[in-house]
């Protein structure tokens, strides 16, 4: 098995050699044409933080287990093969829809409707008979992985099993036999996520992307570094949480390389990466690169310190999902960028309440 889709035998890069993004395959539509026009994509939490999905371009069928004290949990794979990074996209894609809805006060459930070809266009993914073959593949996959852990509270431990998705069905079709309408069940715990706000918003080149390990590095960086102006984690601890079957020397390799090609051309969004002489991966936030700045790049940079207010002022809400839905809605700049934020969060928690 392969953590990448890409033949790595060289390790050599020049600037010319071509990007490592998919190209942008749907430039003139709009993001997410559903029930919610043009909803940021969004992932939960948990599976950003835990390495659920695989990263092998094969069928992985191992059950992989991950323990931390006295817990654990336990991915086991289907027949199909354990679900990858690349089919967690329909999960983002219902995510994003639900929040983007939630947020705008319409009601939402676990039961979500969509149009294959949307989902396909805001995915960045190709919209011919393959594309449709890998999607109905995906929800199969999705529906076959099931995640078992163990939680303890009160001196008693309590066992729960679950799948990523509870169900998925074809509501059309095409003549053709393809599918036109599909739902999908989300499971609780996904539910659950964005009843309670613990999604983060991605940058939409997410989905160009080529490399599952490239996804989850970004992956990392959005859950670990987020905001702040740099964070750093050993290779060997970054190995355990990419959930990589690769050795750890061929897992330094596969960094290297990746880091070498975004040395070139900064494909990797929001964050740079490299590898040091320490064995630390190193993520540095690139809107932050000048704390002292109020603006880089022709956008408002908010101070460190902002972010903590804004936390104290919308408890149990995502500041940063808060910050996007503030510079969606201004129309000039502010004379005081982060005296405004601060202001809309008061608003925000006002109308809205506790999460």
């Amino acid at each position: 098995m392969t953590d990448t889709l890409l033949d790595l035998s060289s390790d050599k890069l020049s600037p010319g050699d071509r990007s490592p993004l998919l190209p942008d395959r749907h430039p003139t539509a709009d993001f997410f044409v559903c029930d919610v026009l043009d909803a940021a994509p969004k992932g939960d939490m948990a599976s950003m933080e835990h390495p659920v999905f695989s990263l092998s371009s094969k069928p992985d069928r191992r059950v992989r287990r991950y323990e931390h004290g006295d817990c654990f949990v336990e991915v086991k794979p289907s027949s199909d093969g354990l679900a990858t990074v690349h089919d967690r996209d329909i999960l983002i894609y219902c995510i994003s829809q639900l929040m983007a809805a939630r947020n705008a006060g319409q009601p939402v459930s676990q039961v979500v409707r969509f149009k294959a070809y949307d989902l396909l266009t805001a995915t960045n993914r190709m919209t011919n008979g393959q594309g449709y073959e890998a999607l109905k593949a995906a929800l199969e996959r999705l529906s076959g992985t099931r995640i078992s852990t163990n939680i303890v509270t009160g001196g008693q431990e309590i066992f729960e099993t679950f799948g990523l998705i509870e169900r998925a069905k074809i509501v059309r079709q095409t003549r053709d036999g393809r599918m036109q309408e599909i739902e999908v069940k989300l499971a609780e715990w996904v539910f659950a996520a964005i009843r309670h706000n613990e999604v983060l918003t991605l940058n939409k080149d997410y989905f160009r992307l080529r490399k599952p390990l490239e996804r989850r590095l970004y992956e990392c960086g959005r859950k670990f570094c987020g905001r702040q102006a740099s964070w750093k984690i050993s290779l060997e601890l970054l190995h355990k949480k990419c959930g990589s079957t690769s050795t750890l020397k061929e897992f330094r390799r596969l960094i290297t390389r990746i880091t070498r090609e975004h040395a070139v051309h900064q494909h990797i969004p929001d964050y740079d990466v490299w590898l040091d002489e320490n064995d630390m991966v190193n993520f540095t936030n690139r809107l932050r690169r000048d704390e002292r700045a109020t603006e880089w790049d022709g956008r408002i940079l908010l101070a460190a310190e902002t972010y903590d207010a804004a936390r104290r002022l919308a408890p149990g809400w995502d500041v940063y999902m808060i910050e996007q839905e503030w510079r969606a809605w201004l129309t000039d700049r502010p004379r005081r960028p982060d005296a405004a934020f601060l202001g809309f969060c008061r608003r925000w928690f006002a109308i809205r309440g506790a999460a």
